[in-house]
C-alpha cells in the first residue's frame, strides 16, 4: 500500500510489526501533514485545557473572531489580553488563569523566546524546553505540537492516556503499561514513533 503524503518509509518500517500492520490496514494512509499555524495551535491547546472539545471550540471561536481572518497573532493578542483586560476575558469565556497563560504565550512568541524561524533546526528536546517555559504549556502539549504541527517523526507521548489505552487493547494486555514500560516496548518503532502514535489513536476510533 503506497502512502500518499510522504510517510512511505514509516509505513514500511511499522508494517514489520504484525499488530501495527493490522491497525495500518484498517486506518489507511497516515494523515499527518505539516502546519504553519504555530501560535493559533497553542492558543487552542490552552482553550482545550479542562474543557470538553465542543465548549473549547466555541470559546476559541469567540477569541479568534477578534483577529483578522480569525487567525490570532501574538502582537494583537498581547493588546487584547492586557489592555482590554476583564472585559475581553469575559467576552471570550476565559478564566483569569487562561488569560495569563495566553498572554505569556503571546509574549514568548513576540519577543523571540519561542524562535519560530529556528524551530526547524532545533532538536525535539530544545523545542519542548522552549514551549514548556510558557505558563500553562506542559510537556504533553509540546509533544502534540511536535507531532501535529512540525511533524517530527519520532515523538512518543508515553503520558497520553489514549496511547496507553490503545497499546493495551492492541496487544491484549491486562492493564495499561507505565511510561517506562511503554518506552521499552516501542523501541522497535524508532525512528517513526509519531506515526505509530497516530495509528494507535486511530485504532480507538
Amino acid at each position: 500500500m503506497a502512502m500518499s503524503n510522504g510517510w512511505v518509509e514509516a509505513h514500511n518500517h511499522l508494517n514489520a510489526d504484525p499488530v501495527m500492520r493490522q491497525i495500518i490496514k484498517k486506518a489507511g494512509d497516515c494523515k499527518l501533514s505539516r502546519r504553519t499555524d504555530y501560535f493559533p495551535f497553542l492558543c487552542k491547546a490552552v482553550f482545550n485545557q479542562q474543557l470538553s472539545g465542543k465548549i473549547a471550540r466555541l470559546l476559541y471561536g469567540r477569541f479568534a473572531a477578534h483577529f483578522p481572518k480569525k487567525k490570532p497573532t501574538p502582537p494583537r493578542a498581547i493588546g487584547l489580553l492586557s489592555q482590554r483586560g476583564d472585559r475581553f476575558r469575559r467576552a471570550c469565556g476565559l478564566s483569569k488563569q487562561k488569560q495569563k497563560y495566553l498572554l505569556d504565550l503571546a509574549r514568548h512568541f513576540n519577543d523571540g523566546r519561542i524562535p519560530t524561524r529556528r524551530l526547524a533546526s532545533m532538536t525535539d528536546d530544545q523545542i519542548i524546553e522552549s514551549l514548556t517555559a510558557v505558563h500553562g504549556i506542559g510537556r504533553w502539549t509540546a509533544e502534540m505540537f511536535l507531532i501535529f504541527v512540525l511533524n517530527r517523526p519520532d515523538v512518543w507521548p508515553v503520558d497520553d492516556l489514549g496511547v496507553r489505552e490503545a497499546f493495551k487493547r492492541a496487544y491484549k494486555l491486562p492493564s495499561r503499561l507505565k511510561p517506562k514500560e511503554l518506552t521499552n516496548r516501542a523501541e522497535h518503532w524508532r525512528p517513526y514513533r509519531s506515526v505509530a502514535t497516530w495509528y494507535l489513536w486511530r485504532s480507538l476510533d
